[in-house]
């Protein structure tokens, strides 16, 4: 392990994220650029201890899921990544693991679409990045924990504040869904640890998701009309539109309304900064 190495490139790849770009505020009292050691220690769910000890190059070698979650927090790409994991001295992730890295590229993409709701989403639902659109309409998918930041386990296991697919028709409809996607995904990832962690723990707690995944149906992310309970707005039907990365076999979901409609007048209240704290 290259602690110093380490340490240089953790605080320099922090200095390089600003706030909007994981759906954080920027605030007006910011005294360092980029993002605080606080925030970094949030998205990644790590102690802000831990993540000081690392960037003063003093902390314990840490482990490879770690340094993904680094890596995920610090919007690292490919090659930046597999940096990281060598500093910390272990091998990237081979080759035939779902994709967690999300190109800068398609951040650019993602700064550019500032007036909708947009969500980036791996091959197996883990929530990647997101704008803040999107938190305001899905709630602060920084609080999860690392290990629920993904779609289907909320869906099935977890409580997020803002449910997706609110009708008995629908919500059936969107559980079948995301049990096919993970269906998917298996079968693409056969060799994936946290894919395979993720499905047994899903099958041990949802009785209805071992039951769907029973049925062995294989879907993936397609474009609908999603009714959304949120907890300011009530239920609104909005358009999600699906828009797949091939080469990284990664989704951006894109939320809209059609102008001029209750819910247009909606995703624009969620603009406001009291909406965007709720």
């Amino acid at each position: 392990m290259d602690r110093a190495g380490l340490a240089e490139v953790l605080r320099s790849a922090r200095a390089r994220v600003r706030p909007r770009d994981v759906g954080l505020p920027s605030g007006t009292r910011r005294q360092v650029p980029g993002l605080r050691r606080e925030e970094v220690a949030m998205l990644a769910d790590l102690s802000v201890d831990y993540v000081v000890r690392l960037e003063q190059g003093r902390g314990p070698r840490p482990s490879p899921q770690v340094v993904a979650a680094l890596a995920r927090a610090l919007r690292l790409d490919e090659d930046d990544r597999d940096l990281v994991f060598r500093l910390a001295g272990h091998e990237p992730p081979p080759a035939g693991r779902v994709a967690t890295t999300v190109r800068p590229s398609l951040l650019r993409l993602m700064d550019r679409m500032s007036e909708l709701p947009v969500l980036v989403l791996s091959a197996k639902g883990d929530v990647l990045a997101w704008n803040p659109l999107g938190a305001a309409l899905q709630g602060d998918m920084s609080a999860w924990p690392r290990s629920r930041r993904n779609l289907i386990w909320q869906r099935f296991l977890g409580s997020s504040r803002c449910q997706v697919a609110a009708g008995p028709d629908e919500d059936d409809a969107a559980a079948r869904a995301s049990v096919g996607t993970l269906r998917a995904a298996q079968a693409r990832y056969p060799r994936d640890p946290e894919l395979a962690r993720m499905i047994g723990e899903l099958r041990r707690g949802s009785p209805r998701f071992d039951e769907l995944w029973r049925e062995g149906t294989s879907a993936r992310w397609r474009t609908a009309t999603k009714s959304i309970n949120h907890p300011e707005l009530g239920t609104i039907e909005l358009d999600c539109d699906t828009l797949q990365v091939p080469d990284s076999d990664q989704t951006v979901l894109v939320y809209s309304a059609e102008p001029g409609t209750r819910e247009a007048m909606a995703l624009d209240s969620l603009r406001t900064p009291s909406a965007r704290r709720s």
